[in-house]
C-alpha cells in the first residue's frame, strides 16, 4: 500500500492547529522553511525518516500515527510503561495512583 502524503499532511496540519502553532513555529522548532512545511501539511513533497521523527517528537505523537493515523505502537508502550511502573505496588498504592490520574484527567479536560 502506497503511503498516502496528502492524509499524512492532512494529520500534522490538525495537530499543529490543536497544539494551536503555526506554520511559521513549526518550521522554527525543525529548522526548516515555512514554504517546507506548507508542502508537507499538502502532501506536495515526501518526508524523509529523520524529518518524520523530528515531527513526531516535537508535536508528540508517534510515527505511526502520522504515517497511517493509528495510535497502536505509542498506546502499546505506554501501557508497557504503565505496567513496568505498578508492578512493585501495592493495591492500596494503585487504587491511589489511579484517583490521583482522574483528578489530573478530569483538570486537563476542564482546560480544553
Amino acid at each position: 500500500m502506497a503511503l498516502d502524503y496528502k492524509k499524512m499532511g492532512n494529520r500534522i496540519r490538525e495537530i499543529r492547529i490543536e497544539k494551536d502553532l503555526t506554520q511559521e513555529n513549526l518550521a522554527e522548532a525543525l529548522n526548516v522553511s515555512i514554504a517546507y512545511i506548507s508542502r508537507i501539511e499538502t502532501g506536495a513533497t515526501h518526508i524523509n525518516l529523520k524529518r518524520l521523527n523530528d515531527l513526531a517528537a516535537y508535536l508528540e505523537v508517534s510515527e505511526s500515527y502520522l504515517l497511517n493515523g493509528t495510535e497502536i505502537e505509542k498506546s502499546k508502550n505506554i501501557n508497557n510503561k504503565f505496567g513496568t511502573i505498578l508492578k512493585d505496588y501495592t493495591a492500596e498504592d494503585k487504587e491511589l495512583l489511579y484517583k490521583i490520574a482522574t483528578i489530573i484527567a478530569g483538570s486537563a479536560q476542564e482546560k480544553k
